[in-house]
């Protein structure tokens, strides 16, 4: 029996009326080949389900083509209304700045991140990705992240992309909020945090070895 991987994806298309956004592509893309290499089944879902718009400042004009060969794959997602987290056997999380919009607050995603997380089923996160987790709440009422070693996109980082002034929040200082140990490498450098289930990546750069940590740890 396959693997089944859940890939939770955002919806949302823009920062501000001049700014468009989405998914990174190649979080997306790098990871879901990597499962697709190691015969995961793989669902990919969205909080809305349908189409789930790619950042255009993702795509370049040399993007590899296996990156663009899984674009395809975000344009009829699966309503995460419509899953149940017992049903597979771990989740990952692309980012992109429309997570930062759709992830933090949606009562359904938070659910199935506490079930995979409690059932110690692998739970990784890259990039904007961790938004998903800054709200979500264990059983005993503890935040998931709280005492964890983990890490995201930084607010050095967001700095650097002249955005951070339209985020609703920066992501690495509500990650401490919530009492994150919260562990960066330099601006656009590699950098993987795993602890126990819970697998992060800090930005693009870190995609292809959180998706191999990840990758790791189910098949343990």
């Amino acid at each position: 029996m396959s693997k089944k991987v859940l890939m939770i994806v955002t919806n949302h298309d823009k920062i501000n009326e001049e700014t468009p956004t989405g998914i990174w592509l190649s979080e997306f893309a790098e990871a879901y080949n990597e499962f697709k290499q190691h015969g995961f089944d793989v669902t990919v879902a969205s909080p809305s389900g349908g189409q789930s718009p790619v950042d255009p400042n993702s795509v370049s004009d040399d993007e590899p083509q296996e990156n663009l060969d899984a674009k395809p794959m975000l344009e009829n997602t699966t309503p995460i209304s419509s899953l149940n987290a017992e049903d597979f056997d771990a989740v990952f999380l692309p980012g992109g700045h429309g997570t930062m919009f759709d992830f933090p607050d949606n009562e359904k995603l938070q659910s199935m991140l506490r079930e995979t997380y409690e059932s110690k089923k692998p739970l990784a996160a890259v990039c904007h990705g961790p938004a998903a987790l800054v709200n979500v709440k264990l059983s005993d009422g503890q935040y998931i992240v709280q005492g964890k070693s983990v890490n995201a996109f930084t607010d050095a980082e967001e700095a650097d992309t002249t955005l951070d002034q339209h985020m609703p929040f920066l992501l690495e200082s509500k990650l401490r909020e919530r009492g994150a140990h919260f562990l960066s490498a330099p601006n656009w450098s590699e950098h993987v945090e795993t602890d126990g289930n819970l697998i992060t990546g800090q930005n693009p750069q870190s995609t292809v070895a959180v998706a191999k940590e990840f990758v790791r740890t189910l098949q343990k």
